[in-house]
């Protein structure tokens, strides 16, 4: 019965990958630089557009552009490694639950990860911050398993060496906080427990080698090749991104409490126990507590992100497992009474969202119109009735006293639930992806065709045409690309208007009042595309 319902969820899981569009903006940076390190075959120089791009380390463009190279580039292939990643993470939490709380509290760990919403639709996007989660959830379980009362100084020896390898590669998936959020949490654990023999046991000579063997590499021969790449990468992306509002991500401090609470759909009401199991401690001081260090994790990593001057709702998911290993345990204790009204109020809140599903179109605006939100209710009406789906079977299996059945059907209601909403924002992908319009502009693009983005760059279309564009009045985050390589680009109109007159052939692409702009100069030009929000010409052929 299990391995039935493991096979359901594996094809739940990677069931929409290529379902809906590449949307802006990480999913487009993020597939394009992959997809440009497959077709140059330079796997040391991240480049975006063609220009050097520095801001993170190079491990999920090696994985998904290895994916490329093998079946394609397609959608899902683009988003391959956060799903992966996504699932061994819950495996991972699942084994090593088990392990630390025993088989039932592992169990409900895994299936409250699993059907959290924030954890699911990070796992179906094309960011860096669910390969970064599971190495730093690696790291901590590793650690965790390391601390066990009696075991093994050889085996804890080993699972230290692991923490450190996946350390390595939390770095090499996002950068420093891979290695410098695990070491704080460590500390604060250690010395709100008073026990500095955790730092000792930390296995810091060889642990540091391996760290080094596995990140030193690639650090040293991208300096070597780029010299610039040390001061951007380092106090750029890291001190600066953190301390000050350079990146323009600028939200309150209370940000991620709302994300937080939308994204542990159906088991939010779970949270407040959960964080109280966390802290009690019914063991000595001197017996680590692995439930007390998750807490900890948890905090510290929420309030981290929290006092950042850069935020966005994903830079808070490796609490993510944490947390539901904490819930797992909450769950463990939890009797069938207490399970029926958290399945009622779950219950509630897919009649919530069913009730008000038509409610979406409010969000309808000039770049994204009425029309295509009406196209999107259908799927938000679909993922509350998942909710009072799951909800009644956790309700019904409550009064026949089975914990295991309800806690099934729960979790299989929110997984659902938030894959349609996955699913179903492809109805948005008009506004949000340039699939479309670089489906209407390859008939008009031979391969040596100069293509010029003029004051914006979208950052879904250079995958879509499979190829760069040059960039017309506009830097963005390619400044410091563009600083060293000042010759991709264009800095002015006149520039453009210049290159343009002189080219025998060449597209462009624009925003309309650029176009008119443009057209009110007389520079010949003839729409071949356009959708909401750009419009595509090319050179007449008359003007050559």
């Amino acid at each position: 019965m299990l391995i039935l319902l493991a096979a359901a969820f594996i094809a739940i899981w990677f069931s929409n990958l290529e379902y809906h569009k590449l949307f802006l903006t990480d999913e487009g940076r993020y597939a394009e630089i992959a997809r440009e390190m497959a077709v140059t075959g330079d796997w040391i120089t991240p480049r975006l557009n063609g220009i050097k791009y520095f801001e993170k380390p190079p491990l999920q463009y090696w994985a998904t552009a290895t994916a490329y190279k093998i079946f394609g580039e397609h959608n899902w292939t683009s988003r391959l490694w956060p799903a992966l990643t996504g699932l061994l993470g819950i495996a991972l939490v699942l084994l090593a639950g088990r392990s630390l709380f025993g088989p039932t509290a592992g169990f409900y760990a895994a299936l409250v990860l699993a059907s959290s919403a924030i954890y699911i639709g990070i796992g179906h996007m094309n960011t860096l911050d669910m390969g970064l989660t599971f190495f730093m959830t690696a790291t901590a379980l590793a650690f965790l398993l390391a601390q066990r009362e009696n075991i093994n100084p050889v085996t804890s020896r080993r699972w230290m060496l692991v923490a450190w390898a996946c350390a390595a590669l939390a770095v090499l998936s996002k950068g420093l906080v891979g290695i410098v959020l695990p070491a704080a949490v460590i500390a604060i654990y250690a010395l709100l427990q008073r026990d500095s023999s955790v730092l000792r046991r930390l296995q810091w000579t060889t642990g540091i080698m391996v760290f080094l063997v596995i990140t030193a590499p690639w650090f040293a021969l991208v300096q070597h090749a780029n010299p610039e790449f040390a001061k951007f990468f380092f106090i750029h992306e890291h001190f600066e991104r953190f301390l000050t509002e350079s990146h323009g991500r600028v939200r309150p401090w209370w940000y991620f409490i709302p994300m937080l609470a939308a994204g542990l759909i159906p088991w939010l009401t779970l949270l407040p126990q959960a964080l109280i199991r966390g802290w009690r401690m019914p063991q000595p001081m001197q017996v680590f507590q692995p439930a007390r260090f998750l807490l900890i994790w948890t905090i510290f990593i929420f309030v981290f992100f929290s006092v950042s001057g850069s935020k966005l709702p994903s830079y808070i998911l490796p609490i993510l497992p944490a947390l539901a290993l904490l819930i797992g345990l909450t769950l463990a204790e939890t009797g069938t009474r207490q399970l029926m009204w958290h399945a009622v109020l779950v219950l509630l809140a897919g009649v919530a969202v069913l009730a008000l599903s038509p409610k979406v179109v409010l969000m309808a605006s000039e770049r994204v119109p009425v029309a295509l939100y009406e196209d999107y209710v259908p799927w938000i009406a679909a993922a509350g009735a998942a909710l009072v789906i799951g909800g009644s079977c956790a309700l019904f299996f409550c009064r026949l006293g089975n914990r295991g059945a309800a806690l099934l059907g729960m979790g299989f209601g929110g997984l659902l639930a938030t894959q349609m909403v996955i699913t179903g924002h492809g109805a948005l992908s008009p506004a949000h992806s340039a699939y479309y319009i670089a489906r209407d502009i390859k008939p008009h693009l031979a391969e040596n065709t100069p293509f010029f983005s003029v004051r914006i760059y979208d950052q879904t279309l250079c995958f879509y045409i499979k190829r760069t564009v040059t960039l017309v009045a506009f830097q963005g985050e390619m400044a410091y690309g563009l600083e060293h390589e000042p010759r991709l680009w264009l800095p002015d109109i006149p520039s453009f208007e210049h290159a343009w007159r002189g080219e025998r052939s060449a597209l462009a692409i624009m925003e309309p009042q650029t176009y008119a702009e443009l057209e009110k100069n007389g520079l010949p030009m003839q729409i071949v595309a356009r959708d909401l929000r750009r419009v595509v010409v090319k050179k007449p052929d008359a003007a050559r």
